[in-house]
């Protein structure tokens, strides 16, 4: 039996609170019932998502050291979240612009990338992946990672766009 995808991720936060507030009004992620089982925790669920739940928080309190991971101790650089379309990528870049929480946006060649960091500066990824029958020699053969040009992928591919599959076999 093999592994065939992630089903909700589990971070330590300060804050609780801050966290689902970030998650819910910043990234869409919905509330569950679930999340009054634990004192302290929440579990949020990523909208269309048929999973209990998709992020699990666990408040640790304020006195909580930054995370040293990738700097001074090994642990998870990122989590990496896929969106339906283009537009949804670009709607997510103004809402982490407005919040402050952009720290990047990048162009993989098949995946378009945006970068942010939630209210205890855990990073996280948002992609969107050129669809199979829209990818070209160039989108597949790039090498190295680009600044993300939205607008123009906006005109290339239109809003609607969908989001392939994998890495778009």
């Amino acid at each position: 039996m093999a592994i065939f995808r992630l089903n909700h991720a589990v971070l330590y936060v300060r804050d609780v609170a801050a966290s689902v507030a970030f998650y819910r009004d910043v990234l869409g992620f919905g509330y569950t019932e679930t999340g009054d089982v634990i004192p302290g925790a929440a579990f949020l669920r990523a909208p269309g998502s048929t999973n209990d739940h998709d992020l699990g928080l666990f408040q640790i309190g304020s006195a909580a050291a930054p995370s040293g991971a990738g700097r001074t101790t090994v642990g998870l650089y990122h989590l990496a979240w896929e969106v339906d379309t283009l537009g949804d990528l670009e709607d997510l870049a103004g809402k982490l612009s407005g919040a402050g929480a952009l720290v990047g946006a990048s162009d993989h060649g098949t995946t378009k990338s945006l970068y942010g960091k939630d209210p205890d500066g855990l990073e996280f990824e948002i992609v969107w992946i050129i669809p199979a029958d829209l990818l070209t020699d160039a989108d597949r053969n790039k090498n190295g990672i680009a600044r993300l040009d939205l607008p123009a992928e906006l005109a290339k591919y239109g809003a609607e766009a969908r989001s392939g599959v994998g890495i778009s076999r």
